[in-house]
């Protein structure tokens, strides 16, 4: 890995006299391939939110750094998230997202699985020696929920999902995430590392100039943290969730704590998404690592369910939709510019501000991860 010790030395520093992390931080694929076996293969990712697959059989597939995966309701009512191949020679079993009933047959040789993952069917087989269709099921990954956000990792090994939580769940109680609903949803193709997104949905060094038009300038603080998550806490008054200086179309959400009402948390939880949470509702930055240079980014919006049945839910929530995708397109032109730019031979690290202290704190536990 093309790494030099001394521009780590000199990222990992205090901040007051820290540099940025050098250039194949982001370009090598062997810094990639390492993120993916000590990272991506062995810590809790998002995927999305329990209520987006409210239906036995409701299924919704997944390009991952670990290969295909889907998400998957069972006929129990239960969810369960399986490699997504089929048991015989490899093929895809399902694209995209839909329903499926009860059993998942492959394109390929019509070998069939249940939508618990048991197998079911599996034509000219009983010939085979030794097989067993017990163990031919699919392969799954480890699941579990927190507030109706469903996360999954490939290993079994480590803390529970509460525990990589840390404090995360107690910081946002108040705002009762359990009781929103995901009612929008966008995806970009973005040509940069992923790393970078996240590094940018923590600071707000850049909003009065990238988004000069839109969110403008911001001023944020630091809140400690436990756990595997990182924030900055944007100050304001008002949700910063639409644009302009108007009243959010929506009320804030009852009993939010003091702290709550300070501002929106924009936080990374570790490793791959980003949850904004305001005073009236929350979005996420969903980044899925492709390669060294290319990142899948979902930007996805909940509010709370009671919202939902107000007539005029669509109209208002219109500005939200607006203010989500406008500022995540800037964000997007911007880090794919810097992603070129580190393709410079002559590019040097430069020095961090203090307003970069959670770009610092993403690159050291990625470091961390990766033992460097």
């Amino acid at each position: 890995m093309s790494l030099d010790r001394a521009d780590l030395t000199a990222a990992t520093q205090p901040l007051n006299r820290a540099r940025s992390m050098p250039a194949g931080f982001y370009t090598d694929p062997a810094i990639f391939k390492a993120e993916r076996e000590r990272v991506f293969l062995k810590h809790w990712f998002f995927l999305t939110r329990a209520e987006a697959l409210p239906e036995p059989g409701d299924y919704r597939a997944f390009d991952s750094p670990g290969g295909p995966i889907v998400l998957i309701r069972g006929n129990d009512g239960r969810l369960r998230c399986f490699a997504n191949y089929c048991r015989h020679r490899g093929s895809i079993l399902l694209e995209g997202k839909g329903n499926v009933g009860g059993k998942i047959t492959c394109p390929y040789h019509a070998w069939s699985y249940l939508n618990d993952g048991r197998l079911y069917g599996c034509p000219d087989m009983k010939d085979a020696e030794g097989f067993d269709k017990v163990e031919n099921g699919l392969v799954a990954l480890d699941l579990d929920e927190w507030e109706g956000f469903v996360f999954a990792r490939f290993t079994k090994d480590g803390p529970s999902l509460r525990e990589h939580l840390g404090d995360f769940p107690e910081r946002m109680a108040s705002h009762k995430l359990g009781q929103m609903r995901c009612t929008w949803s966008m995806t970009l193709d973005v040509a940069c590392n992923w790393k970078l997104i996240l590094e940018n949905a923590v600071e707000t060094y850049h909003t009065g100039i990238v988004h000069r038009d839109t969110v403008g300038a911001q001023q944020s603080r630091s809140p400690a943290t436990r756990g595997d998550w990182i924030a900055i806490q944007v100050i304001s008054g008002r949700s910063i969730a639409t644009l302009g200086s108007d009243q959010p179309p929506f009320p804030p959400i009852e009993g939010l704590d003091e702290e709550a009402k300070l501002g929106t948390y924009f936080t990374v939880v570790f490793p791959t998404v980003q949850f904004a949470v305001a005073q009236d509702c929350l979005w996420w930055l969903n980044t899925r690592p492709v390669s060294e240079n290319r990142t899948v980014l979902e930007v996805g919006g909940c509010f709370p369910e009671d919202r939902l049945s107000l007539p005029d839910f669509k109209a208002r929530a219109l500005p939200y939709y607006d203010r989500w995708e406008r500022v995540a397109k800037e964000d997007v032109g911007i880090l794919e510019k810097q992603q070129r730019a580190l393709g410079s031979a002559l590019y040097r690290p430069g020095p961090l501000s203090w307003r970069d202290d959670m770009v610092q704190a993403m690159g050291v536990w990625v470091l961390d991860r990766l033992g460097l």
